[in-house]
């Protein structure tokens, strides 16, 4: 058990159990996060609990500078020393996402502060890890000939199925996976008739009350162009094998399961599973048995080292856009990314590909 301090300042502040403060906070925080970062607050916010429940702290009244430094160390080295239930399965952080955990426990004492939990002092003691520029950017991206590679196996043999489309989307459009699932039969205009578009094209909308919502809200909402072969695509697979059915909004949504709308999950399976090699006939460059390979498994097609994420098939749709002599300007417009984020997270053109690429605007020696 961890030994806590803070008895000096007991009398001044009033008892209460880590859930319970924790439930008050996210209570207080519903109007003003999304539905999305109140889960991610939530998730991070958990681990800190059980971590009280398993060091047997029942009141946050006892938290001090080296209780918040055992937590921290805990979180950075894993918790597979514990043989507490409760924290079962916390792995340990890169320091990026020990950053974001922490951040998040500091706005929550301060909450916590100001409801006479904690010392006013306490959030202050919170020592985050120091990030470097490249730690802040994922290194993975999917390259545009390899996705080309999947694309092709799956026209050929999985031609306007649901996993067909959703890759073909993540890497046309090159949109977030909350854009994909929100589109609905509604937003599509698939002959190019609207009087605003000149040739078919998506219209992804945020609607947050209605379980749909864009990561930068209504400045998210913009019309995308999509090829003819695209827009054939959806054609196929809405009088194919697509679900005619709603969801919970009466609304239908494009991409469907039995169910009704995919969750994420859903979308971020499919494009790990699609992406593994060993699935659009590569083979495996990891030397694995199929028959115990753990990425074989659909739900586990995230632990192959080969395997590409969502936010992959953005980067690396980004990426090709650049290449290909895209004005930023409109790769922005397009995939709703400021340039800020565009040249840190998303742009993965080597240092040589961007000589080449300026080459072709310089006089002729």
């Amino acid at each position: 058990m961890v030994i806590c301090g803070g008895f000096g300042v007991m009398g001044r502040l009033d008892p209460i159990e880590p859930d319970v403060a924790m439930q008050m906070y996210m209570s207080t925080r519903e109007d003003e996060l999304r539905d999305k970062t109140l889960t991610s607050q939530r998730y991070r916010l958990l681990a800190f609990t059980r971590w009280c429940r398993a060091e047997e702290i029942e009141n946050l009244n006892v938290l001090d500078g080296r209780t918040l430094h055992s937590f921290r160390a805990s979180r950075r080295q894993g918790f597979e020393d514990y043989d507490e239930k409760y924290l079962d399965g916390y792995d340990p952080l890169e320091p990026q996402t020990l950053h974001n955990h922490l951040s998040t426990l500091r706005v929550f004492l301060r909450f916590c502060a100001q409801i006479d939990a904690v010392p006013e002092e306490l959030p202050s003691k919170i020592l985050l890890p120091r990030v470097t520029e490249n730690q802040q950017v994922s290194e993975t991206t999917l390259d545009p000939d390899r996705a080309e590679e999947i694309l092709g196996y799956l026209d050929r043999y999985h031609y306007a199925t649901r996993k067909h489309l959703t890759v073909l989307l993540l890497w046309h459009l090159g949109c977030r996976v909350g854009g994909l699932r929100a589109i609905d039969l509604d937003d599509l205009d698939l002959e190019g008739s609207h009087p605003k578009v000149d040739g078919p094209a998506i219209h992804i909308v945020h609607r947050p009350e209605q379980g749909t919502p864009l990561k930068n809200g209504e400045k998210g909402t913009r019309w995308n162009a999509i090829s003819p072969y695209v827009a054939q695509t959806i054609e196929d697979y809405i009088s194919g094998p697509r679900k005619d059915v709603r969801d919970d909004h009466d609304r239908e949504p494009l991409l469907t399961t039995s169910h009704g709308r995919p969750q994420t999950g859903t979308f971020r399976n499919t494009a790990y599973a699609a992406s593994r090699p060993c699935c659009y006939g590569e083979g495996c460059p990891h030397d694995e048995d199929p028959d115990t390979c753990e990425a074989m498994d659909y739900n586990f097609a995230s632990k192959c080292p080969s395997s590409r994420s969502p936010h992959d098939f953005r980067s690396g749709s980004l990426t090709r856009h650049l290449l290909e002599g895209t004005p930023k300007d409109v790769t922005q417009d397009r995939m709703n990314v400021s340039e800020k984020v565009l040249d840190r997270h998303y742009d993965r053109r080597t240092a040589r590909e961007k000589m080449e690429q300026r080459r072709r605007y310089l006089p002729e020696s």
